[in-house]
């Protein structure tokens, strides 16, 4: 995390008068993070997900409810605060389609093609085939604060 990045998430706590948690994460949204990270501020993603097999590859734990991470741009700029509300795994052929519609990033058939030439393209490296039920770690969460 860069300088800006956590002063931008000591001042949100200082702000609030709260003894800010010890643990956060800053990252970008998939292949086009600006785009993403404006869909977040707006409102319209409140959902992400990813492959669970990079998390065992990776040896990285699952991400938890009640987390927070700081959404950063492009720049390296962060934009938003988002705190995690809900965190379920879900073969990506059994993703509920108001989960995928919650991504906000267009209709399910978007969601659908997007995320297959995503997640084809990061299981390469690894030499692993997509397959239409890998599972998938669904999050939801509420944007706590803007840089805006």
């Amino acid at each position: 995390m860069n300088n800006h990045t956590k002063q931008f998430w000591d001042k949100y706590w200082s702000d609030l008068g709260e003894k800010q948690p010890s643990h956060v994460d800053a990252f970008q949204f998939g292949d086009d993070a600006d785009w993403l990270a404006s869909l977040v501020v707006e409102g319209k993603k409140t959902a992400t997900c990813s492959g669970y097999v990079f998390y065992e590859l990776e040896q990285e734990p699952l991400p938890q409810k009640g987390q927070y991470s700081i959404v950063i741009n492009t720049k390296d700029e962060p934009v938003a605060i988002i705190e995690l509300t809900d965190v379920f795994i879900s073969p990506m052929n059994e993703v509920p389609i108001e989960f995928a519609l919650a991504e906000g990033e267009g209709d399910y058939e978007y969601w659908w093609n997007a995320h297959k030439q995503f997640f084809s393209e990061l299981l390469q490296p690894y030499h692993l085939p997509f397959e239409e039920d890998m599972l998938l770690v669904c999050e939801r969460f509420k944007v706590i604060h803007t840089a805006e």
